[in-house]
């Protein structure tokens, strides 16, 4: 499809996406035209990236799509806490983060995989990815095991809650000054050493950062659109809102990171799609779920940090198996084949409860 085409097609599904939402077509109507659309979106928001990572370089052109790409699960988020669907809330962020690490990291490797034999990215860089996904499981495991005990009341685990959403968003910061300004270069990417041979950026740098924003404002449109229609089709399909919200929310949330982290990879670009997938993982956890918390402080109802055990079992056993195919900086297609399986087995586990 060219350049032309693609774009036609980018405004003739968002519009209609947006006409059948307020016109009320009908949920299942709705539903097909608007994950046409988020298709679209995704890719318009992977080109977009893509542009901008030719200049920023990839480490930072990952961060850049992980930021935007949540923008929209953020944003539904922060109405479903407007709402006080506190549980939706954490089985979305239960599914980004599984999503990412297996979903978009698997596939991000498996497909690279099948076109080159084995691809590399900085070692040390997957070393601190690691301790950081680990970091995040003890974050998440702590409150679970404390509030369970007869010291803590509701209000203790509120005031856990806010103690460590502080905590994470500060090592988040802290992360991002490691990682872009006093380490920037031990943890450049391996590939960046080797300027790509007679590729060029699809726009200008300003041009790209600008379609970077529309991307992410249309994805969030879209996506809105798209989880407004879940509670009559679940309803008709028997789903449970932990499945919804673990698997259903969270793919069509993160569609921009699985296209963008996907065609990256398949051009032998492994750093910038594992900054995509682990980066994206580590921004829900270290930084949008705490957001969250001071969120719904605000809106007056605060909720807590206290995952249910199925899904601190399920970050636990995705943060597991993706440290230990990524720690030593290679990738080939059968560790990207095993880590989509722990996710289609999550996936049957949580479509059965």
């Amino acid at each position: 499809m060219n350049q032309k085409m693609f774009f036609t097609a980018l405004i003739v599904l968002f519009v209609l996406s947006g006409i059948a939402h307020y016109a009320h077509f009908g949920t299942l109507y709705e539903f097909i035209i608007s994950a046409a659309a988020i298709l679209f979106v995704a890719g318009f928001l992977g080109k977009a990236t893509e542009s901008v990572a030719h200049y920023a370089g990839q480490r930072l052109g990952g961060f850049l799509n992980a930021t935007f790409g949540n923008a929209a699960e953020l944003i539904i988020a922060i109405f479903l806490v407007k709402e006080g669907l506190f549980d939706m809330v954490k089985a979305s962020l239960t599914g980004s983060i599984i999503g990412n690490l297996l979903l978009v990291l698997g596939l991000s490797v498996f497909l690279g995989g099948l076109k080159f034999k084995e691809q590399r990215f900085n070692v040390q860089l997957a070393s601190h990815n690691s301790s950081l996904m680990i970091l995040a499981v003890i974050a998440l495991v702590i409150p679970a095991i404390f509030i369970s005990t007869e010291h803590y009341s509701v209000e203790h685990s509120k005031t856990l809650s806010i103690a460590i959403a502080g905590i994470l968003i500060v090592a988040y910061i802290l992360w991002l000054v490691f990682s872009m300004i006093t380490h920037k270069d031990v943890l450049a990417d391996v590939e960046e050493s080797t300027p790509d041979k007679g590729e060029h950026p699809a726009w200008s740098m300003r041009t790209s950062i600008l379609f970077l924003v529309v991307a992410t404002v249309m994805t969030a449109f879209v996506s809105e659109w798209l989880v407004g229609t879940l509670d009559s089709l679940t309803d008709k399909f028997g789903l449970s809102e932990l499945f919804v919200g673990a698997f259903v929310i969270a793919i069509v949330g993160n569609a921009a990171e699985h296209s963008a982290a996907v065609m990256l990879a398949m051009k032998n670009k492994i750093g910038a799609a594992v900054e995509i997938a682990v980066g994206s993982s580590l921004q829900i956890a270290l930084f949008v779920a705490p957001v969250l918390i001071f969120v719904s402080l605000l809106f007056g109802n605060t909720m807590d940090i206290v995952f249910t055990p199925i899904e601190l079992a399920s970050i636990a056993v995705a943060v597991f198996i993706a440290k230990s195919i990524a720690q030593d900086g290679r990738t080939n297609w059968y560790e990207g084949s095993l880590l989509v399986m722990v996710y289609i087995i999550l996936g049957f586990a949580f479509y059965l409860i």
